[in-house]
């Protein structure tokens, strides 16, 4: 029987090659939810052909992951610590894997979106614990900096193989593909984490705040409901209401969590101008590059005319140039200062969005390619800092709240990016369609280009929703900017310039 590390270690411990090992299939959980979390946006267009979803259907099937991802992660970091990290784990891998399994065999739009939903709650137990295993198996400060390291590239090179294990699998195979290749690579994550992760958990936990968990689920959905309800179908009653549920059960949650002994949240955390100066910098940067991205893809295969791996490949200037960054930020901050180097990331991220918008009219791949490693490199730098400010901007014993709550800021980032600006979108597509082109196919033109594609053959009125569709991403990647320029001018205001970069870890 293999032995099962303990879960203390004396502070001189170096991690030895097992420990390694385990960071492996922590790194390969990472890896998979980056991926998935960029794979559907590719998909998207033969998604449409074999469900066809409306346009407000498409939009849930995207986010509807990171919205139960971002609403459950504190909740889950607070299980894995009370019944152990290892256990949530595993039974977090056999979930994704189920619901990855459910989601490759949709066969119409809602059972898609409930499949998208439980892949969301698995990946939330996921996560917080792949951190919490990190700090138990390397005791040694500088390894497990290596190691956290090797975490956050794990998420990022994820994000970039998303688009390109998506094209290669669409190219291929059928859209469910895109789920289903999880399944395999779960199994041998629970084969692995069995017998290499040690087990551990909080020695004084406290009780799980069950009241507080609910009420900050239905805060996140409720708000996010009301804003996707006010753009697509204007004030309504139905917005109203929503939002009203959502702003009470966060004042409620917000409440709850100053008076109880052992709070979910930390909400005192805020009250520190540094930390939600660099969250508020993080969400909106997700927001803006997600938001675009989830239409990007669709504008390189339906209006451009590109297979699936073709759109991978040309997204890669992005994905790329936001990793290679990473080598210039130690001379960046030490010039800049933390703030001053995170607003000029955004701001740079800013231009390139702009100039993505130019590009989109333009012929040929040379101008967009430009803008996306401009994008990239302010992109990459924003995120690489944002999350060292978040969490150096807080005492060492409370790094594993301010953590979390980075976590979730960048999930309901990613979320709330699709729903406003993926919202948006479809607002201005519909609004640039000329009535007689809206109404071909039954009014599936004026559902999503991608309907449009699928009833509407070759010829004028595909012409005009392809052109109606990029006239509405141009404006979206405007209004992306401006949110960027917003997001800029806080982080250089609020985040404190200190010139060395923080070593939280």
């Amino acid at each position: 029987m293999i032995r099962v590390l303990q879960p203390v270690q004396s502070p001189s411990t170096l991690a030895g090659r097992r420990e390694w090992a385990a960071l492996a299939v922590l790194v390969l959980a990472v890896v998979l939810l980056a991926v998935d979390s960029t794979v559907l946006a590719l998909a998207v267009p033969s998604l449409t052909a074999a469900l066809e979803p409306t346009a407000g259907e498409l939009l849930w099937i995207a986010d509807v992951y990171s919205f139960a991802l971002a609403g459950l992660l504190v909740l889950m970091g607070g299980l894995a610590d009370r019944f152990g990290r290892k256990r949530v784990l595993l039974i977090g891998a056999a979930g994704f894997g189920a619901a990855s399994a459910l989601a490759a065999v949709a066969t119409d739009p809602m059972s898609l979106v409930a499949a998208r939903a439980a892949q969301g709650v698995a990946a939330a137990t996921l996560m917080p614990s792949t951190l919490s295993l990190i700090r138990n198996l390397f005791t040694d400060a500088r390894q497990r900096t290596r190691a956290i390291a090797l975490w956050s590239a794990g998420a990022s090179g994820g994000a970039v193989l998303g688009p390109l294990v998506g094209g290669v699998l669409l190219e291929h195979f059928w859209w469910g593909s895109v789920f289903l290749i999880n399944v395999p690579i779960m199994v041998v994550l629970l084969i692995a984490g069995w017998f290499l992760l040690p087990e551990s958990r909080d020695p004084r936990p406290g009780r799980l705040d069950g009241v507080g968990a609910l009420q900050s689920i239905v805060a996140v959905l409720a708000a996010v409901f009301a804003i996707k309800e006010l753009v697509s179908h204007g004030p309504t009653a139905t917005a109203f209401g929503a939002g009203a549920l959502g702003i009470g059960a966060a004042v409620l949650f917000v409440r709850r969590q100053r008076r109880i002994p052992n709070p979910l949240v930390d909400v005192r955390l805020f009250r520190n101008r540094a930390f939600s100066g660099a969250l508020a910098s993080q969400l909106i940067a997700l927001l803006a590059l997600t938001g675009l991205l989830f239409f990007f893809s669709q504008y390189l295969q339906l209006v451009r005319g590109h297979t699936a791996l073709e759109a991978g490949l040309r997204e890669l200037p992005l994905m790329l140039a936001s990793l290679a960054v990473v080598v210039a930020v130690g001379p960046l901050v030490a010039r800049l200062g933390l703030g001053r180097a995170i607003g000029a990331g955004l701001a740079v991220a800013g231009a390139g969005l702009l100039a993505l918008a130019g590009a989109e009219s333009v012929d040929g791949y040379g101008w967009l390619a430009a803008a996306l490693v401009v994008i990239g490199v302010g992109f990459g730098l924003a995120f690489t800092l944002s999350t060292d400010a978040a969490v150096s901007a807080v005492e060492p014993h409370r790094a594993g709240t301010a953590s979390a709550l980075s976590e979730t800021s960048y999930e309901l980032g990613a979320a709330l990016g699709v729903a406003l600006l993926g919202s948006l979108q479809t607002v201005l597509y519909r609004a640039q369609l000329p009535q007689e082109v809206a109404d071909l196919g039954g009014g599936a033109v004026r559902e999503s280009l991608a309907r449009a594609a699928e009833v509407v053959g070759p010829g004028g009125g595909l012409d005009v929703a392809r052109e109606s569709f990029t006239g509405a991403m141009q404006l979206t990647a405007v209004a992306a900017a401006l949110m960027l320029a917003v997001a800029a001018a806080t982080a250089w205001r609020v985040i404190p310039s200190t010139r060395s970069r923080p070593s939280h870890h």
